[in-house]
């Protein structure tokens, strides 16, 4: 957390409300005045809850700052969260949809609505605004974004519209099978092993059915061979982003690249990628995310 720069006062207030964590930024324009983050997410938290922990995380700024807005997105506008922000269905712009919280009296609150698919059926909250981030920094973008994370999603986008997109789980399955699963004795995940996890990414691209007796190999490979467990780390990681190139196939091939995420998974996949052709460029997450608030508190003036 950090203090207010109470030389300024902010004109909003931008906030990523997902299931873990509440992370709030004091606003003038597009400029950072300040930032905190606690650990009250979405998970942790009943509706009636929210409204009583935002206020309680805006006052440890120690301003008075009754009625300046927030614009908010992530699971906070999910069925379990303050108020449910509805899913809108494809082709849609992802920077045109807002609702605002009802019967919030110290300030309005803004949660912008999820994207929703309906054949094959898939959903997104949250990403959304990331991608509203990036066409407010990169508005003739054309191509598909990759953003990874526990459900990496991949979007088509073409003239400022998502088209289509795809969820993959692989961030949750590399949790649960590291931490979990008999391959838990087997990894160190403080380290890295490029050259492991290039081989493993590109024999589950090339061949994902034989790739899949590679998840057991790992432990026999440390039994009986000595693996070294951060090269055992990487070839899990390359196996299954080999298997989410392998199942996107169509989504990225041929096409331009946008990764929006955190600096180190954002360069495996860039590093997957760029090993079958694809030109990528990063959007990080943060600044990537503020854009998207940004862009959506603009228009705030139009919200039901």
């Amino acid at each position: 957390m950090s203090a207010a720069d109470i030389s300024a006062t902010p004109e909003w207030i931008a906030a990523d409300w997902g299931t873990t964590h509440l992370r709030l930024w004091a606003m003038r324009g597009q400029n950072v005045l300040s930032k905190r983050s606690c650990d009250q997410g979405m998970g942790r938290l009943s509706p009636a809850q929210f409204g009583p922990v935002l206020e309680a995380e805006i006052a440890q700024w120690g301003a008075d700052w009754a009625g300046i807005p927030v614009v908010a997105c992530g699971m906070v506008g999910s069925r379990q969260g303050w108020s449910e922000a509805p899913y809108h269905p494809t082709p849609t712009d992802p920077r045109a949809h807002l609702i605002r919280v009802p019967d919030h009296a110290p300030r309005p609150v803004y949660i912008a609505c999820g994207i929703r698919q309906d054949d094959p059926p898939d959903v997104m909250r949250g990403e959304e605004t990331q991608i509203a981030g990036l066409l407010a920094q990169t508005p003739e973008f054309d191509g598909v974004v990759c953003l990874p994370g526990t459900h990496t999603k991949w979007v088509r986008l073409r003239a400022g519209r998502i088209e289509r997109f795809q969820s993959c789980m692989t961030g949750e399955l590399f949790e649960l099978i590291s931490q979990q699963s008999v391959l838990r004795h087997t990894l160190d995940l403080q380290g890295s092993d490029l050259s492991a996890f290039d081989a493993a990414c590109a024999e589950a691209l090339g061949d994902p059915a034989r790739a899949y007796g590679g998840l057991f190999a790992l432990r026999a490979a440390a039994l009986l061979n000595g693996l070294d467990p951060i090269s055992a780390a990487s070839r899990l990681s390359g196996l299954l982003i080999g298997w989410e190139l392998a199942a996107t196939r169509d989504l990225w091939s041929g096409q331009t690249a946008a990764l929006i995420g955190t600096a180190k998974l954002a360069a495996l996949y860039a590093r997957a990628l760029g090993a079958n052709g694809v030109q990528t460029q990063d959007y990080p997450a943060e600044p990537t995310t503020l854009a998207g608030l940004h862009a959506a508190w603009k228009t705030i003036g139009a919200c039901p």
